[in-house]
């Protein structure tokens, strides 16, 4: 019940355009890219490892439900940051939701420049306050 209200509630914020209440992510928490740096040169399928520090990964019916500061990753591919306070969109080959609580993915990226950001969500995909997000970092996959 609790996590139908959540989807309504996202849901309804997303047609509206408005923000609704961030959970609170806990002070330093960062996440980051393990295994690729800023300007690599790669091949597809790519391997992203998935970083998290200061905080925990919980799956998406589990997020922040009884555990305080848990999230779970979204890979942000070629597209901006999500807003604050607004569900983060299910777009495939944009916006990625690792909502079982992954950490790592191989992912086919078509050859030429990448850009690739990591966001931290809640149980609603709505980015903490404060935001947990990457660097965006740009990669290059070779054919």
């Amino acid at each position: 019940m609790r996590m139908e209200m959540f989807a309504a509630a996202a849901a309804f914020a997303l047609i509206a355009g408005t923000a609704i209440a961030q959970t609170p992510s806990a002070e330093g928490a960062h996440v980051y890219f393990i295994n690729l740096e800023d300007g690599q040169h790669v091949t597809s399928p790519v391997h992203i490892q998935f970083g998290l520090h200061g905080m925990g990964i919980a799956p998406f019916g589990l997020t922040g439900q009884g555990t305080e500061h848990t999230g779970h990753h979204h890979l942000v591919i070629d597209s901006p940051a999500p807003q604050a306070g607004v569900p983060i969109p299910a777009e495939p080959g944009k916006y990625i939701h690792y909502g079982r609580g992954q950490t790592e993915v191989d992912l086919e990226l078509t050859p030429g420049q990448h850009t690739l950001q990591l966001v931290l969500g809640d149980a609603a995909h709505i980015p903490h306050d404060p935001p947990v997000m990457s660097d965006v970092i740009t990669i290059t996959v070779d054919p």
